[in-house]
């Protein structure tokens, strides 16, 4: 009992030399999770995008709000076609899986079309963009865009000069153009999972909504 009662003075000197850190109550900021090493699965689709020849930078993951993200997206700066370096306009985030699909589409299912039909290679392919939180309209349902799983193509420059875009030549092109728009967009159908145009509704009527979603859905 006497040990207790002298070693009490010591410890209570003890406690006032340590310095005991003081919990923060304020929240750390909020920021978007992000992740740099692609899945493997995300690795072997890049590996065959770069064999497709397509000029592309791997972005790092991001999930914002809920339900969008950018998880295994690349940034496209150009495809490549049979004979030439194919540009891309206002093109953001895709997936690696819609940008396989997409470089595809843009050799096999437009350029070689454009060729045969228009007597012109293509260009440059113009766009109205790809990752956008957003939901399909007039509904609560996130669109494929929420997930850069989606890309909408307006029109075409061609290497001659020429501009196909959906809004002017799906309906008041010439014979020849309206049938490249039409071309292009059933060759869309049998490579992508969602594919609508202006045959759809209104809200399409100036492009080609192309989502890499698995369906069979084609419009």
């Amino acid at each position: 009992m006497r040990r207790i009662l002298t070693l009490l003075p010591l410890l209570a000197v003890l406690h006032g030399c340590i310095d005991i850190p003081k919990v923060s109550r304020r929240e750390p900021a909020r920021r978007p999770v992000q992740a740099s090493r692609p899945g493997i699965d995300n690795r072997q689709c890049m590996m065959q995008l770069g064999l497709l020849q397509a000029n592309f930078t791997p972005i790092p993951d991001r999930v914002f709000s809920p339900g969008c993200r950018n998880v295994g997206t690349v940034r496209l700066a150009s495809l490549r076609s049979d004979t030439a370096q194919l540009a891309l306009s206002n093109l953001g985030p895709v997936t690696c899986t819609m940008a396989q699909q997409f470089a595809a589409w843009a050799r096999f299912g437009v350029d070689r079309a454009a060729e045969q039909i228009l007597g012109s290679r293509v260009a440059r392919i113009e766009t109205f963009g790809s990752y956008s939180c957003r939901t399909v309209a007039g509904t609560s349902r996130l669109s494929g865009h929420a997930t850069a799983n989606a890309i909408d193509v307006s029109g075409f420059v061609l290497e001659d000069g020429r501009r196909i875009t959906v809004l002017a030549d799906w309906d008041g092109g010439t014979a020849d153009e309206r049938r490249f728009l039409r071309v292009v967009h059933a060759s869309a159908c049998k490579r992508f999972g969602t594919t609508l145009g202006p045959g759809y509704n209104a809200a399409h009527k100036n492009h080609f909504h192309l989502e890499a979603d698995g369906a069979d859905f084609c419009r």
